[in-house]
Order: structure tokens, then sequence, then C-alpha cells
């Protein structure tokens, strides 16, 4: 017994050195140069304590950033997991040409998010193909200038994210489903359960393990969204649009590393305090059901 133990310590040792070396270790080093003024072109780096994270939590931009990157992840938190449980059912059922929608669904999470963000910029253009669509069918009302209304551009991001990645989340929900015994569905039938009764009481509770990993995906996923806010608006108009990780870009990009690093700190920090408490809580609900 002993010996199978440390056999398989040994077999993880090289993936948790790896691990620590390159993201462990730099996360480290990180959250020290956070606490610094560390600038280009400064001859010296000095220890400044919490200034870097008072600056970020009263700095206007940087708190509308912060604010833009809660509203982005809880909008794509709802809509990829809702859409997504959705498009399972559909194509669990026993319809023509399932395996063929399943792959149309599923096609636009291997597209690069940079690519899709170039395509749907000249889309969503005030002039682009949406709103001509819009007006040819008398519909100009619903027209929009979606990716330069300060109003509605972090809805529209998070809308070209949700059509993205749906059919990702698709994917693990039918994986989900399809490991349902049919003898539940049977049973329940023979009980008189409904439709509503059997998703109710049978899917949901046996989706649970599927439901903790898509919840936890898209929840980190959407607190730390880049490419679509780059490749769409850059985090324009203004910075209507500016997320916290386009923040910590403009932060290297003029060379205030120290800010950078304590941006890029208080993301990490954010995604652990939501995500761990969530995973541990989510998965007592698995247990228990």
């Amino acid at each position: 017994m002993k010996d199978n133990k440390l056999y398989s310590y040994r077999l993880v040792m090289p993936a948790l050195l790896l691990y620590s070396t390159l993201f462990i270790l730099p996360a480290i080093i990180g959250s020290y140069f956070s606490f610094t003024d560390w600038t280009i072109g400064k001859d010296t780096i000095s220890f400044i304590g919490f200034e870097n994270f008072k600056t970020i939590f009263t700095d206007s931009e940087l708190v509308d950033a912060i604010a833009n990157t809660f509203i982005y992840a809880i909008i794509v938190v709802i809509f990829k997991n809702g859409l997504g449980l959705l498009l399972s059912l559909a194509v669990n059922a026993k319809i023509p040409a399932t395996n063929f929608f399943r792959a149309v669904f599923y096609l636009p999470a291997v597209i690069s998010s940079i690519v899709i963000g170039l395509v749907f910029t000249r889309v969503l253009h005030p002039e682009g193909i949406l709103n001509a669509t819009l007006n040819s069918l008398g519909l100009g009302f619903l027209a929009l200038d979606w990716l330069t209304d300060i109003r509605i551009v972090i809805f529209t991001i998070a809308a070209v994210s949700i059509w993205q990645w749906t059919g990702y989340h698709m994917a693990i929900y039918l994986a989900g489903l399809q490991g349902i015994p049919a003898d539940y569905y049977e049973a329940a039938e023979i009980d008189g359960a409904g439709a509503f009764q059997k998703f109710r009481h049978i899917t949901i509770p046996m989706l649970a393990p599927s439901i903790n990993i898509n919840v936890i995906l898209s929840l980190i996923g959407g607190l730390r969204v880049f490419s679509e806010v780059y490749a769409l608006t850059n985090g324009g108009p203004g910075n209507a649009s500016q997320v916290l990780t386009t923040e910590v870009l403009k932060m290297f990009g003029s060379g205030s590393w120290g800010m950078g690093t304590a941006m890029n700190t208080v993301l990490m920090v954010i995604v652990g305090l939501i995500s761990i408490p969530l995973l541990y809580n989510m998965r007592k609900q698995e247990v228990e059901e």
C-alpha cells in the first residue's frame, strides 16, 4: 500500500513541478511586485505598501472597469448556461440530423475569439449587416449603435461571447444528459410524472456535476475576459467597455508594471474568493442529491 502511494506521488510530481514553476511561482513573485512602484525607466523599485490597491479602488476608470467585469461575468454565466442547457435538451432528442445540429452549435467554440471579434466588428457596425437587415425588415427601431453606444456596448460584447461559447457548454450538458439512466424516466412516467416534473426531479439533480462545471468555467472565463473586448472595442468607446484585463494591458503598455501587477493580483483574488466557495457549496449540494 505504501509503495502504491509513493508511486502515485511520483506520477504527479512532474506535472506539479511544472505547474509550480510556470504558475505558482510567478503568482507569488507578482504578488510581491504589486506592492511596489515598479515602473519602466526607474532605476530602483520601492516598496509602497497598499498604494497601488488604493488607486485601483478609488480611480473612477478602474472602478468602472471592475463594475464592467462583474456585469459581463453575470450576464455570460446566466445566458451561457441557460441557453446551453436548452440546446442540450434539444439535440438530445431523437430528431433527424441531430449530429449535424450538434456540430453547428459547437462550431463557434473552435474559432478564435479574435477572429470572431473582427467579424462581428463589421456585423455590428452602425451600417453593418445586422442593422441593414433590421432596416430591410422594417425593424429599423431595433437598429442600434451596438459597439459605440456606451449604454449597451458591454451587453453587446457579452452577447457575442454567449453566441460563441454556448455550444461548448451545450456539449458538457449533453454529456451529462446522456449519462442519466432511462430507467429513471420510465419509472417516473409509470408514477404519472409530467415532463416538467421529470425535468425538475430527475434531470436537474442528475445534471448537478455538469451544472457545477459549466457555472465555474463560465464564471472564471467571464471574470478573465480579454480577447472579446480587445477585438471588438479595445475598451471603447472611451473607456465604456474597459474590463480588468484590458486595464492591465494598458498599465503594462504604459510602463506601470507595479500597478499592472496589482490589478492582476486583484483579479486573481476576486476569482479565488468567488469561485472556490461557490464550487465548495455546489459540490456539497451535488453530494446531498
